[in-house]
């Protein structure tokens, strides 16, 4: 079940995933970050030839939020070529908690009927950050 406080941003992340550019795998991603302020940053997969190249739609997103000067953001929204929720890749998932360790992933089919919510810390228990380099 999808909150209607939490629809707006998943029919972000839905119209961003219809701009990724997917043409290996077929499978569109979009996400939607949010910070503090309610301020949004769209992101979509980004594949390229040279698989290592490809963009996942999460840091596409947060990589957007920074560049926008959004700080931190508190909230992540998906929606992905999926009937059921799909999760974030392992890489994502440092970025993620590099951003915000406190984050909260919330992951929507394509149909946007279904969701799960948990927290970046739930996805990458153990994590490395920036206090393990002091």
């Amino acid at each position: 079940m999808i909150y209607e406080a939490d629809m707006a941003y998943f029919v972000l992340a839905n119209k961003a995933r219809s701009h990724a550019y997917a043409p290996y795998s077929q499978f569109h991603v979009g996400a939607c970050a949010v910070d503090a302020d309610g301020q949004t940053a769209l992101g979509c997969n980004v594949e390229n030839a040279s698989y290592g190249a490809t963009m996942c739609a999460e840091r596409t997103a947060i990589f957007a939020a920074v560049a926008a000067g959004l700080k931190k953001i508190t909230h992540l929204y998906l929606v992905a070529d999926a009937q059921t929720p799909t999760f974030p890749c392992g890489l994502c998932r440092q970025v993620l908690y590099e951003n915000n360790p406190d984050m909260i992933i919330s992951m929507a089919g394509c149909d946007l009927n279904e969701a799960v919510t948990c927290t970046i810390k739930d996805l990458l228990p153990h994590a490395f950050g920036p206090d393990n380099l002091i």
